[in-house]
């Protein structure tokens, strides 16, 4: 996915885009981000058309949190990890099947302590020890956010140029947002790196409106479709992940666990 900086647009699409700074309308099912929909036993419902997929599942996937962090300011208010953005991404694209070692693992952990002390049913209890599915992939994210000021340079041009300069303090306020994601899968049982890809997005940010040029469009979950901000780090990961889907098509299916029971598969 590529996005034109806002340098690079015509004059007369410049001119109306700044024009239209300060105005606001509503439309449902637009905004959000190019991460949308949901995933699981339907499938993947309502995802965004340019997510690349599996034809199958190769293996089982847990998501690791990157020990260096992530790289965006705290100021806009975004969540504090995309490792959720991902875990939808890669369920929705078919390729693995993701097992939590998050908040859900912890959940079930809880649970069996609860059994063990005697506080839940033993007889027709569900949740035991010894039914986890184990990990055979990792996949680690990590991303860098930027920001710069573009208003400055699109400004000093407007000033110069008769009737034009009016728009001078809407331009000042026009930002170029850019956002590179990397995704690392390692093999759990070799330990071996064998897949790596990055994704990159680039936008205008017209400051007044908040509106991006480019459409970003669909309904993302976990925070990334609050901002601006969000919705450029949403569409670097959609595009690392596409890059590394090439990377997993070829690789050999491991032997995975019982599926999921739904209603058509007993």
């Amino acid at each position: 996915m590529k996005f034109r900086p806002i340098l690079a647009l015509p004059a007369a699409t410049l001119i109306l885009l700044l024009g239209g700074c300060g105005k606001s309308s509503t439309t449902l099912g637009e905004g959000g981000s190019v991460v949308s929909g949901s995933a699981g036993p339907a499938g993947a419902s309502n995802a965004s058309r340019e997510l690349v997929k599996c034809s199958a599942p190769v293996a089982t996937l847990a998501l690791i949190e990157n020990p260096n962090g992530y790289s965006y300011s705290s100021s806009y208010q975004l969540p504090s990890s995309p490792v959720p953005l991902v875990r939808l991404l890669a369920q929705q694209s078919g390729c693995f099947r993701v097992v939590d070692r998050a908040a859900g693992l912890k959940a079930t952990v809880r649970e069996q302590e609860l059994k063990e002390s005697g506080v839940l049913r033993r007889q027709g209890n569900t949740v035991s020890g010894g039914k986890g599915y184990e990990a055979q992939y990792s996949l680690t994210p990590s991303l860098t956010f930027s920001e710069q000021d573009a208003g400055r340079q699109i400004g000093g041009i407007l000033q110069a140029i008769p009737y034009l300069n009016k728009l001078v303090g809407a331009a000042e306020q026009v930002k170029l947002k850019q956002a590179q994601a990397a995704l690392l899968l390692t093999d759990n049982e070799t330990t071996e790196q064998v897949a790596a890809s990055t994704g990159s997005v680039e936008v205008a940010d017209l400051g007044v409106g908040g509106a991006l040029v480019g459409k970003l469009g669909g309904a993302a979950g976990a925070g990334w479709s609050n901002s601006n901000e969000g919705k450029v780090i949403a569409a670097a990961f959609m595009d690392a992940h596409n890059q590394l889907v090439v990377q997993v098509r070829e690789l050999q299916a491991k032997e995975l666990p019982p599926a999921v029971a739904t209603r058509k598969g007993g």
